[in-house]
């Protein structure tokens, strides 16, 4: 099978390991010292107790691979914004792309059945540039559980979890995306298909809206973030009001996800989240797709967002302390 995955960063770069040491022919889009640590000593993952090593084709220029049977893009979603229109070499008449990335997709009103179906998620796609670029129709959603890091250039270290949640966005239970299961299954991962992905979406959507936040503002590890009292009851306030937003779109989660939600994060000992480590390398933080768009959606459908709007506002704002206090360049 030939894939592509657009962005090897510590969940790509996961996912790149495995799917060709399972013996599909993986290609893979990178840049900076990553890319050219992997160019120079190949790929490795640290996992289970031990080091793998693949050795592929890895370039900056999408171009040089062709066109895929599926993309996998694993960037952080303004990455992916700024990244539409260079999908275009790898996508042939049939090419999917796996949207393996954290918070609302750009395609989430694409087969949505509701008032808002066929519209961009301005938050995140804002003037639908994937939309446009890439196409809804390829789309084919993913739920990322795995915990990974980049460790130095080249080494991916793998922390827990296994399973990436796959689903159509209408629902059906189509070849391709059957045919993807059974490639990340035999690659060694779990991959359920899922008839309501939308449901997964933001069930992992509960978590992110709250921990990244927290995490960039504290300095707080997940394990900490789950126990420290404070921050946890600011957890459920938050989980709650991506709920009721939630509900709006028919989308019901039962009140229990939350303390199971709460403990399963918390089984994570000593993980910086996501946005805590872009803001240590003083990187853009993936603030819009993970608390702007619930903020977006309340908006849309006049569900208040009060605790969410305030940690928004504090976030973007440390963002750019983080930004501005970069030294310039020479």
């Amino acid at each position: 099978m030939k894939i592509c995955v657009f962005g090897a960063g510590a969940i790509g770069g996961y996912l790149a390991v495995e799917l060709a040491r399972a013996g599909n022919d993986v290609s893979i889009v990178a840049r900076g010292a990553h890319l050219r640590a992997i160019q120079d000593r190949g790929l490795r993952l640290r996992i289970d107790g031990e080091e793998k090593l693949v050795r592929l084709p890895a370039s900056e220029d999408p171009a040089l691979f062709g066109r895929q049977e599926f993309v996998i893009c694993a960037l952080k979603a303004q990455q992916a914004y700024d990244a539409a229109a260079l999908f275009a070499p790898l996508l042939g008449p049939d090419t999917a792309v796996v949207t393996a990335m954290n918070g609302i997709p750009w395609w989430y009103f694409h087969q949505e059945g509701g008032r808002f179906d066929g519209r961009p998620v301005e938050s995140v796609d804002p003037g639908g540039r994937q939309w446009k670029s890439i196409g809804p129709e390829r789309a084919i959603g993913c739920v990322v559980d795995p915990a990974c890091e980049i460790v130095a250039p080249g080494i991916i270290q793998h922390h827990q979890f296994k399973r990436f949640t796959l689903g159509e966005p209408d629902g059906h239970r189509s070849a391709r995306v059957v045919k993807l299961g059974q490639a990340l299954t035999a690659a060694g991962f779990e991959a359920p298909v899922r008839d309501g992905i939308r449901w997964n979406i933001w069930l992992k959507l509960w978590g992110n809206v709250c921990f990244n936040p927290i995490a960039a503002l504290t300095h707080a590890t997940l394990d900490r973030i789950t126990s420290e009292p404070g921050l946890r009851a600011l957890c459920i306030a938050m989980m709650r009001e991506a709920q009721a937003v939630s509900a709006a779109f028919n989308i019901h989660i039962p009140d229990e996800m939350i303390e199971r939600r709460l403990a399963a994060a918390g089984s994570v000992i000593s993980h910086k989240m996501s946005m805590l480590q872009d803001l240590e390398r003083q990187k853009p933080l993936e603030i819009d797709a993970l608390v702007t768009v619930v903020q977006e959606f309340g908006r849309m459908t006049g569900v208040p967002t009060p605790t969410i709007d305030a940690i928004l506002a504090l976030v973007r704002e440390r963002e750019r302390h983080a930004i501005s206090s970069q030294p310039a360049a020479i």
